[in-house]
């Protein structure tokens, strides 16, 4: 398999999964806008996996249940159609419509209103994830799951927009802790490389 990332964006997250998981896979830096990737992704963006057969699978959140789904013994997603897997998918689908599309306006630097307008909005947020941290080492209680990826993921982009995570002492608490597991180490490690090779 080959996982298509670009260093500080959300493919982190299918990228820490695959550590996570114990995937051999090849780590691709894309160039989203050449002609090449877009081939493999008409829609511009990672990330991307691509599957032993040539067949891709884009969306971060489809991405990460599908490596969960494929490697059962990491524990990283509750079986599918229980109750628990769709409190994964709640969580999942939070991160990515409230979470991750509220930093994105943020990167197109918009005017210093509006500004301030998605910076309030993301503060609630992660208000209320700091409350549910509070009383959970995860966000599905006491083990690590794919959900936790993709918000660490988004978390590493909060500094950079003034959100300094210490206002929440849980949310801190639990960053630093993801930050902590190895294979999460070595995810960001390896895209610091493959930064310093562009």
């Amino acid at each position: 398999m080959k996982l298509y990332v670009k260093p500080g964006a959300c493919s982190l997250s299918p990228h820490i999964v695959t550590r996570e998981a114990g995937f051999n896979v090849d780590v691709v830096r894309a160039d989203t806008k050449s002609a090449d990737f877009q081939k493999i992704n008409p829609k511009g963006y990672v990330p991307v996996l691509q599957l032993d057969d040539g067949q891709t699978l884009t969306e971060g959140v489809a991405i990460v249940q599908y490596l969960a789904d494929h490697k059962p013994e990491a524990q990283l997603a509750p079986k599918n159609g229980t109750l628990e897997r769709y409190r994964l998918q709640e969580w999942l689908n939070y991160i990515a419509t409230e979470m991750h599309k509220g930093f994105s306006p943020l990167f197109r630097k918009p005017p210093a209103e509006f500004k301030q307008v998605l910076i309030d909005g993301l503060s609630q947020k992660l208000a209320f994830l700091d409350g549910h941290l509070q009383k959970n080492q995860f966000l599905m209680g006491e083990r690590f799951t794919i959900a936790d990826a993709y918000l660490f993921t988004i978390l590493t982009w909060a500094p950079g927009q003034g959100l300094e995570l210490s206002r929440w002492p849980a949310l801190k608490a639990y960053f630093d802790r993801i930050g902590s597991r190895p294979a999460v180490k070595t995810a960001l490690e390896t895209e610091q490389k493959l930064r310093a090779t562009a």
